[in-house]
Protein backbone atom coordinates (compact mmCIF):
# COMPACT_ATOMS: atom_id res chain seq x y z
CA UNK A 1 0.00 0.00 0.00
CA UNK A 2 1.38 3.54 -0.92
CA UNK A 3 -1.86 5.23 -0.68
CA UNK A 4 -1.85 8.20 1.67
CA UNK A 5 -4.27 8.21 4.19
CA UNK A 6 -7.58 9.42 2.67
CA UNK A 7 -8.35 12.31 5.49
CA UNK A 8 -4.67 13.39 5.52
CA UNK A 9 -5.59 13.39 1.03
CA UNK A 10 -8.41 15.02 1.27
CA UNK A 11 -7.13 18.04 3.35
CA UNK A 12 -3.65 18.34 1.25
CA UNK A 13 -6.12 18.69 -1.88
CA UNK A 14 -8.26 21.03 0.07
CA UNK A 15 -5.05 23.36 1.02
CA UNK A 16 -3.85 22.73 -2.65
CA UNK A 17 -0.09 21.99 -1.16
CA UNK A 18 1.93 20.72 -3.75
CA UNK A 19 4.29 17.46 -2.43
CA UNK A 20 5.02 14.20 -3.43
CA UNK A 21 4.36 10.93 -2.04
CA UNK A 22 6.86 8.59 -0.93
CA UNK A 23 6.10 5.04 -0.35
CA UNK A 24 7.86 3.64 2.54
CA UNK A 25 8.62 0.34 3.96
CA UNK A 26 6.46 -0.22 7.03
CA UNK A 27 9.31 -1.31 8.83
CA UNK A 28 11.06 1.35 8.50
CA UNK A 29 9.08 4.15 8.95
CA UNK A 30 10.01 4.93 12.72
CA UNK A 31 12.14 8.30 11.72
CA UNK A 32 15.82 6.72 12.82
CA UNK A 33 15.55 3.97 10.84
CA UNK A 34 13.67 6.09 8.12
CA UNK A 35 16.27 8.14 7.43
CA UNK A 36 19.23 5.49 7.58
CA UNK A 37 17.39 3.35 4.75
CA UNK A 38 16.09 6.13 2.45
CA UNK A 39 19.35 8.36 3.47
CA UNK A 40 17.35 11.04 4.39
CA UNK A 41 19.26 13.95 6.40
CA UNK A 42 18.05 14.35 9.92
CA UNK A 43 17.34 17.66 9.63
CA UNK A 44 14.66 17.16 6.87
CA UNK A 45 12.56 14.74 8.59
CA UNK A 46 10.01 16.25 10.36
CA UNK A 47 8.25 14.63 12.93
CA UNK A 48 4.40 15.13 14.51
CA UNK A 49 4.26 14.49 18.29
CA UNK A 50 0.99 14.61 20.05
CA UNK A 51 1.19 16.26 23.92
CA UNK A 52 -1.01 15.79 26.29
CA UNK A 53 -2.00 17.60 29.25
CA UNK A 54 -2.55 15.77 32.23
CA UNK A 55 -5.36 17.71 33.67
CA UNK A 56 -8.96 16.86 33.04
CA UNK A 57 -10.26 17.46 30.42
CA UNK A 58 -7.63 15.78 28.39
CA UNK A 59 -6.39 18.28 26.19
CA UNK A 60 -3.74 17.94 23.35
CA UNK A 61 -1.69 19.44 21.12
CA UNK A 62 0.37 18.45 18.06
CA UNK A 63 3.89 19.70 17.27
CA UNK A 64 6.53 19.30 14.47
CA UNK A 65 10.29 19.32 15.04
CA UNK A 66 13.05 18.03 12.90
CA UNK A 67 14.53 14.54 13.85
CA UNK A 68 17.61 16.41 14.84
CA UNK A 69 15.66 18.26 17.12
CA UNK A 70 13.98 17.74 21.18
CA UNK A 71 10.42 18.93 21.63
CA UNK A 72 10.86 21.07 24.63
CA UNK A 73 7.24 20.00 26.63
CA UNK A 74 8.08 20.96 30.35
CA UNK A 75 9.10 24.61 29.13
CA UNK A 76 8.43 26.19 25.86
CA UNK A 77 5.53 23.94 25.04
CA UNK A 78 4.20 24.80 28.53
CA UNK A 79 4.82 27.92 28.25
CA UNK A 80 3.14 28.23 25.14
CA UNK A 81 0.03 27.00 26.10
CA UNK A 82 -0.15 27.55 29.53
CA UNK A 83 -0.45 24.44 31.15
CA UNK A 84 2.21 22.90 33.13
CA UNK A 85 1.67 19.02 33.60
CA UNK A 86 1.84 17.80 30.41
CA UNK A 87 3.42 14.85 28.53
CA UNK A 88 3.89 12.43 25.72
CA UNK A 89 0.39 10.81 24.30
CA UNK A 90 0.74 7.42 24.36
CA UNK A 91 0.91 5.01 21.14
CA UNK A 92 -2.65 4.22 22.10
CA UNK A 93 -3.92 7.86 22.89
CA UNK A 94 -2.13 9.28 19.37
CA UNK A 95 -4.42 6.38 17.47
CA UNK A 96 -7.24 7.36 19.43
CA UNK A 97 -6.87 11.26 18.98
CA UNK A 98 -5.42 11.15 15.45
CA UNK A 99 -6.48 8.05 13.54
CA UNK A 100 -2.90 7.57 12.88
CA UNK A 101 -0.10 5.37 14.07
CA UNK A 102 3.38 6.32 15.48
CA UNK A 103 6.17 6.23 12.66
CA UNK A 104 2.82 7.48 10.24
CA UNK A 105 1.64 10.52 12.32
CA UNK A 106 1.20 13.95 10.34
CA UNK A 107 0.67 16.81 10.67
CA UNK A 108 -2.29 16.53 7.64
CA UNK A 109 -5.89 14.85 8.84
CA UNK A 110 -5.80 16.18 12.82
CA UNK A 111 -8.96 17.18 14.07
CA UNK A 112 -9.53 20.52 14.25
CA UNK A 113 -9.46 20.57 17.99
CA UNK A 114 -5.74 19.72 17.91
CA UNK A 115 -3.85 23.11 17.82
CA UNK A 116 -0.38 22.25 15.82
CA UNK A 117 2.85 23.81 16.43
CA UNK A 118 5.83 23.73 14.31
CA UNK A 119 9.47 24.81 15.05
CA UNK A 120 10.80 27.69 13.95
CA UNK A 121 13.71 25.27 12.11
CA UNK A 122 11.63 23.68 10.24
CA UNK A 123 10.53 26.47 8.29
CA UNK A 124 14.09 26.71 7.57
CA UNK A 125 14.57 23.52 5.44
CA UNK A 126 14.24 23.62 1.59
CA UNK A 127 11.52 20.21 2.06
CA UNK A 128 10.58 18.40 5.23
CA UNK A 129 9.69 14.58 5.07
CA UNK A 130 6.27 14.49 7.26
CA UNK A 131 3.86 11.14 7.98
CA UNK A 132 1.51 9.89 5.45
CA UNK A 133 -1.23 9.15 8.00
CA UNK A 134 0.28 5.49 8.17
CA UNK A 135 3.44 3.67 8.29
CA UNK A 136 3.17 2.95 4.23
CA UNK A 137 3.72 6.62 3.47
CA UNK A 138 5.63 9.90 3.82
CA UNK A 139 5.13 13.21 2.24
CA UNK A 140 7.53 15.26 1.27
CA UNK A 141 7.13 19.30 0.45
CA UNK A 142 8.65 22.33 1.19
CA UNK A 143 8.03 24.08 4.35
CA UNK A 144 6.21 27.11 3.79
CA UNK A 145 3.14 25.40 3.05
CA UNK A 146 2.59 24.00 6.23
CA UNK A 147 1.34 27.18 7.23
CA UNK A 148 -1.91 26.80 5.13
CA UNK A 149 -2.81 24.57 8.14
CA UNK A 150 -5.71 26.81 9.99
CA UNK A 151 -4.47 25.34 13.17
CA UNK A 152 -0.75 26.07 12.31
CA UNK A 153 1.26 28.01 14.68
CA UNK A 154 5.41 28.79 13.82
CA UNK A 155 7.05 29.21 17.16
CA UNK A 156 10.31 27.78 19.09
CA UNK A 157 9.58 25.03 20.88
CA UNK A 158 12.48 22.80 20.66
CA UNK A 159 16.08 22.55 21.51
CA UNK A 160 19.04 20.45 19.46
CA UNK A 161 19.57 17.22 20.53
CA UNK A 162 22.63 15.94 22.97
Amino acid sequence: MSDLDPTVQRELDALAIPHEVLPCNPDWADTDVFCANYGIPRDNAANTILVAAKTEPRQYVACLVTASMKLDVNHKISKLIGIKRLSFASAEETREVTGQLIGGVTVFGLPDSVPLYIDERVMERDYVIVGGGNRSTKIKLAPEYLTRLHRATVADIAVPRQ
